[in-house]
């Protein structure tokens, strides 16, 4: 180091560098105390560039439209270059635009699309920053041609040109993306035209730096080993290595040989250790790998890397106890049991790595063992013991099962086991681990710590197959397994198909579907139509569908109905789930067979016969264009009249002739059409023409009041013939002076009735009413109305300050007199209610006065109410009075059921009760 050369770290400063001291290759040398490395190669130069040579450049010759490539063609320089070029002695430099492109690269000027105006002279400068100094080249004629030449490619080998390779649209240009070593050669451009042709060739090399393929690494050996290292570098040309030891070469000598990438050291001493270094270059570049090679040499030590403390085996098993010491060189190994040096035999003895082996333990096996390392620079020892524990065995395995879904099972898995051991129970089902701790749906593992049973409740389909229960210990794994077969109804039939339809059958066929580990033995049609409550069995030939039956015929079917179809198969387990149905198909049409019910009729006008029937439903209807065909003819005639009504719905027809008379009999039959035919005939029932109404009004009418709620109408009944209008009962109207209908009631009877209650009325209140005959003609005329007064209302309040009195059996009651309110009706006497307490029977006793006395036998308490009688009806009832019977009764005595009341005038009541005699 001096004033022109400075580090600063680790990098090389240098101060007012010359060309001629400082120009050359440097390498940066990197020590600590285990050894030197040597960087990557530097090269320092000096930027320059040289002038252009001064013969003349050749005239491109380019047809318009075309584009090319005028190029720069540097002179040698160092440094960084920047480009321009000028046109015809234009002191500016051309502007790139978007034809006009100048690569900084190259230098070379590209025109696409070469116009007239672009023919003359081009010059290319270049400018070297680092060297300050910039350089002309000599101009460059640029012409436009008329004769345009074929342009091909081909390489010299007879290989294809690669598919990659790209074409200028005069094809004067090739251009190949991504060149690798396969696209290496010698390439011609043929030029040909109507004078001649021409050739041009080219040729390419292709040339890598080195890429590491194989890296040396850190290693460290013992003292007398051997060291094999090799690195491996790739590059064209093949690279050349060399090995470096510190920063230094390394050359071969007696215990170092060195060949291309191989290094070997034999019988390392601690004087090999250090860093190295395999440099791998070719003409393009240098690389370095880099390791550290460390030469140990030391006495044997466990510290590290001691014998385990306890190691545990069980009975008939084998164990490794592993004695692997620190020791440079390895150490010769020995064991003892105790005191007593160990003895090889067939079932102990000592692996190549020193580890001690023990095949089928026994019980007396157990106890402490120490190895013994030793090595030229000193002896170690360290010792462990062996536990030697009972074996776990299955007990009770899992065992194969046959089963039925919804079941609940057991399998068991049982062990016996070294107590002071913890078992473990894992069940897996066809290969995939039971998690039981999430609480997986079915499964349920249930016993101590030596039973693992797993229960699994309402078994389904998809739990066939195969259980596994492994026992793990901190010792070993072992296991058992069974199959378990789950058995239910099969699963639904599939690809159900009608086959074919008539107006009453139907063709299917179908696929099994999964028998469920249980054959099929059955198969069922189901069918459902928009008239069927969901899915119905139906009939098939043959009658009974066994399990290899796949197609059958539906008979009984409706016609013009809309079917679809499933199947349902059964085993011995039971009936499973039914088939998709099939598609929706209409059975064929036919005759209607089912004829009208329920033949009626009657009523109406004069002239008129009024059929009824009950409508046939559209299943029964067999067809399009369904309509009703009415017969009729009057009783004793032989002649039918027949009426067709095209209506589906229909249920009543009129037919109207101005010579039937009313109340005529006729014969009727109602049948059914449709588009394929007439139909059944329903049978004949007789049905009367209409009738006129009744033209006469009832006579002597009247209207009697009751209560405040109720009154009665009567009237004479009418003696009617054919010319005043059949009476079938009697209507009542009725209603007020302030209505603001005309009529607020109307009630009708029946027969010869000639009398009607009306209630719910008004109290105190005049209600006008008139009666009128009806028939089914309607209603006649009204008879002149009449009117009545209802009854004032009952009295409101319900009798009071009732006492009672308990002798024997008989029952003395006395109350207060009810008074009345002015719009009330007076209180005219008074009704007792009286009933056993477990019974629904209640009896009553009526009295004008205000006592009463009961001859009644109390084995049981009686409940007791009073209420009021008057014009107006029943008034209001008092609360219920409890009398209990005898035995509860401490004493014979009174009970007031006021308190208010003065004891005085309870007694004076009691006595008054005494005096009178019940009227009863």
């Amino acid at each position: 180091m001096s004033y022109h050369y400075r580090l600063d770290g680790g990098s090389l400063a240098i101060s007012s560098p010359h060309t001629d001291q400082d120009i050359g290759t440097y390498q940066c040398l990197a020590t600590n105390p285990l050894g030197t490395i040597l960087s990557q190669k530097a090269k320092l130069q000096f930027a320059y560039i040289e002038d252009f040579e001064t013969k003349i450049r050749s005239t491109v010759s380019v047809r318009e439209g075309q584009g090319v490539v005028l190029l720069c063609g540097p002179p040698p320089h160092f440094g960084g270059l920047s480009y321009a070029w000028t046109f015809n002695d234009n002191p500016l430099y051309v502007q790139e635009d978007n034809r006009r492109f100048v690569s900084q690269e190259t230098g070379n000027l590209y025109i696409a699309k070469v116009e007239p105006s672009d023919v003359g002279n081009y010059t290319c400068y270049i400018t070297n920053k680092e060297a300050q100094r910039s350089v002309q080249g000599p101009p460059t004629p640029l012409v436009q041609r008329t004769d345009v030449p074929d342009i091909s490619w081909r390489r010299l080998d007879g290989s294809p040109l690669p598919g990659k390779v790209k074409y200028s649209k005069s094809q004067a240009i090739l251009e190949i993306p991504n060149f690798q070593q396969e696209d290496e050669g010698v390439y011609e451009c043929i030029a040909s035209n109507l004078r001649g042709r021409n050739l041009a060739k080219g040729q390419l090399i292709f040339y890598a730096p080195p890429e590491w393929e194989q890296k040396i690494q850190n290693t460290y050996l013992s003292i007398y080993d051997s060291l094999f290292w090799e690195c491996k570098a790739s590059g064209k040309p093949n690279p050349w290595y060399t090995w470096l030891k510190n920063g230094e070469r390394l050359n071969p000598e007696e215990r170092i040989q060195i060949e291309n990438g191989t290094l070997i050291i034999t019988m390392l001493n601690v004087s090999d250790s250090g860093i190295y270094q395999c440099a791998a270059e070719n003409k393009y570049q240098i690389i370095y790998a880099n390791a550290e090679l460390r030469v140990l040499a030391s006495a044997p030590d466990f510290s590290k890397n001691p014998i385990k403390k306890n190691s545990v085996v069980q009975v008939g098993g084998d164990i490794v106890i592993e004695c692997k010491p620190n020791a440079f060189p390895r150490a010769a190994i020995s064991w003892k049991r105790g005191m007593e040096s160990l003895r090889q035999s067939k079932r102990v003895f000592i692996l190549k790595d020193g580890s001690l082996k023990i095949h089928n333990v026994t019980r007396s096996d157990a106890g402490s063992y120490t190895c013994i390392a030793t090595n030229q620079f000193g002896v170690a020892k360290n010792t462990g013991s062996l536990v030697v524990k009972e074996r776990t065995v299955i007990t009770v395995p899992p065992s194969k099962m046959d089963v039925t879904v919804g079941e609940s099972i057991v399998l068991p898995c049982q062990v016996s086991h070294d107590p002071s051991i913890e078992v473990v129970f894992v069940w897996s089902f066809n290969g995939d681990v039971i998690d039981l701790k999430k609480g997986v749906a079915h499964f349920e593992r249930i016993g101590g710590e030596s039973v693992g049973d797993l229960m699994i409740r309402n078994i389904q389909l998809n739990h066939s197959g195969k259980y596994l229960c492994t026992v793990k210990t901190t010792l070993e794994s072992l296991s058992d397994e069974a199959d378990i077969i789950v058995r239910g109804p099969p699963g639904p039939p599939e690809d159900v198909r009608v086959e074919h339809i008539s107006s009453t059958t139907s063709q299917l066929s179908w696929r099994p579907g999964s028998d469920n580990n249980s054959p099929i033995q059955i198969f069922s049609i189901q069918a459902r139509t928009p008239f069927s409550v969901g899915w119905q069995a139906v009939s098939t030939v043959p009658e009974i569908l066994n399990g290899k039956t796949y197609n059958a015929t539906v008979v009984g079917l409706s016609p013009w109905v809309e079917y679809e179809f499933r199947v349902v198969a059964g085993n011995s387990i039971g009936i499973g789930e039914p088939s998709k149905p099939s598609e929706v198909l209409r059975t064929k049409a036919s005759v209607p067979v089912v004829a009208p019910t329920n033949i009626n009729g009657g009523g109406g006008s004069r002239s008129e016969l009024v059929i009824t029937w009950e409508s046939i439903p559209e299943e029964l209807q067999n067809g399009e264009e369904f309509g009703y065909i009415i017969m009729l003819r009057p009783v004793g005639s032989t002649t039918w009249t027949k009426e067709r009504v095209p209506f589906v719905e229909s249920s009543r027809f009129v037919y109207r002739n101005e010579s039937i008379t009313p109340l005529s009999p006729f014969e009727v039959k109602v049948g059914v059409y449709n588009k394929k035919g007439e139909g059944a005939l329903s049978t004949t029932s007789i049905v009367y023409s209409g009738e006129e109404e009744p033209q006469l009004a009832p006579r002597g009418t009247s209207v009697q009041s009751f209560s405040a709620s109720e009154m009665e109408v009567s009237w004479n009944a009418i003696a009617w013939n054919r010319n005043t209008g059949r009476v079938l009962g009697y209507e009542v109207l009725y209603w007020t002076d302030d209505s603001k209908e005309s009529v607020i009631g109307k009630i009708r009877v029946s027969g010869n009735v000639t009398t009607k209650n009306i209630t719910g009325l008004k109290a105190n209140t005049v209600y006008f009413a008139s009666v009128r005959a009806y028939n089914t003609a309607g209603t006649g005329p009204s008879s002149p109305p009449v009117n009545g007064t209802t009854k004032k209302s009952p009295p409101s309040q319900p009798p009071a300050n009732i006492a009672w009195k308990l002798t024997n059996s008989k029952l003395c009651l006395n109350w207060e007199h009810v008074k009345t309110m002015e719009n009330e009706s007076e209180v005219l006497g008074y009704k007792i209610l009286y009933r056993q307490n477990r019974q629904s029977k209640t009896h009553i006793l009526e009295t004008n006065n205000t006592s009463a006395e009961l001859l009644v036998p109390f084995e049981e308490d009686y409940l007791i109410e009073i209420r009021t009688v008057s014009d107006g009806g029943d008034g209001s009832s008092s609360e219920e009075i409890r009398i209990p019977k005898m035995s509860s009764l401490s004493s014979r005595g009174v009970s007031v059921l006021e308190p208010s009341i003065h004891f005085l005038s309870i007694v004076i009541m009691i006595f008054y009760c005494f005096a009178i005699q019940p009227l009863i």
